[in-house]
């Protein structure tokens, strides 16, 4: 990644008509055409990854779970609980979310991924006193600002904030509301979502370098990637397609991945088409050492 694409990177404080003017979007080029991931012909790709040594990560709200009113409540189907059971038994697999570590933790509950990465990658490696006053200072600005606006929900996560407006009555006066609100914090990087805004100190790490850091930890030479939102994008933009498969659920037209799935429901489709490709007595092992997979309470403290 160019020194000049990292800056881009790393300012996002912009907004045009269309909403954020994502500074990424205009210094990389996406494909330009994503292909669908569950097509006969790509098969041969998804394969060549799953038989590597691969990682599988995965984003959870929109990707595991489905998209709910109340995120509290976002909660994996039981086929997709048990399919992902089933597939982390055969490959390493990591969630990285939104979400702080020990709230996505419970939801992935008793899986056994090999890591949970929250607040858009900067727990665990990453936690840093001084994003805790940042962060509180602007969520008591936001509260102070928004309060007027009913339906628009402030959820703040220690390094992290998102904006909630799924509930708001009137969503696009909610959402300007809240841009000219975002726009008054300082060293606050912004990032879109569905229904949502979710703020990050500027030069805090990002989904794509926690990815990168859980793989080489694995002693993992590939990764599959899978992801929803515009946070993924950090993902998508700063990986090699020869080194990670990035599948967005959705397709985008700006989106860096090169592979889409069509809603969220068919990453059940995703995980069965997984197993079949690495029966269990192919079992890969996540690392060369042979370490054992750590229990739900571990990888909350991780």
């Amino acid at each position: 990644m160019s020194s000049k694409l990292r800056r881009h990177a790393e300012v996002e404080n912009g907004f045009d008509d269309g909403f954020l003017i994502v500074a990424w979007a205009q210094t990389c080029k996406p494909p330009e055409v994503m292909a669908y991931i569950l097509a006969q012909r790509h098969q041969s790709t998804l394969a060549r990854f799953a038989r590597s040594n691969v990682m599988i990560g995965f984003d959870y709200d929109g990707t595991l779970a489905p998209i709910v009113s109340v995120p509290a409540r976002a909660s994996m189907r039981g086929k997709t609980r048990r399919l992902l059971r089933a597939v982390a038994r055969r490959y390493p697999c990591v969630v990285i979310s939104g979400r702080g570590q020990a709230d996505v933790a419970r939801h992935v509950g008793s899986v056994p991924v090999w890591h949970v990465s929250g607040n858009h990658g900067i727990e665990p490696w990453a936690r840093d006193e001084a994003y805790l006053p940042q962060v509180r200072d602007w969520v008591r600005r936001l509260q102070a600002t928004l309060a007027p606006w009913a339906g628009v929900i402030i959820e703040g996560k220690r390094y992290s904030v998102t904006i909630h407006y799924r509930r708001a009555r009137q969503k696009e006066p909610a959402r300007k509301a809240i841009k000219r609100a975002v726009r008054l914090l300082r060293g606050a990087r912004v990032i879109g979502g569905k229904e949502a805004i979710n703020l990050v100190p500027v030069g805090a790490p990002h989904k794509g370098a926690a990815l990168e850091r859980v793989r080489r930890q694995l002693a993992c030479d590939t990764a599959i990637y899978v992801g929803d939102d515009e946070t993924d994008e950090d993902v998508f933009a700063n990986a090699s397609t020869d080194q990670v498969l990035g599948i967005r659920v959705g397709r985008a037209s700006d989106s860096r991945a090169a592979y889409w799935l069509k809603n969220q429901a068919e990453i059940d489709r995703l995980l069965q088409r997984l197993l079949t490709l690495r029966p269990l007595r192919r079992q890969a092992r996540a690392v060369r050492s042979g370490t054992r997979a750590p229990s739900s309470a571990s990888r909350t403290g991780a």
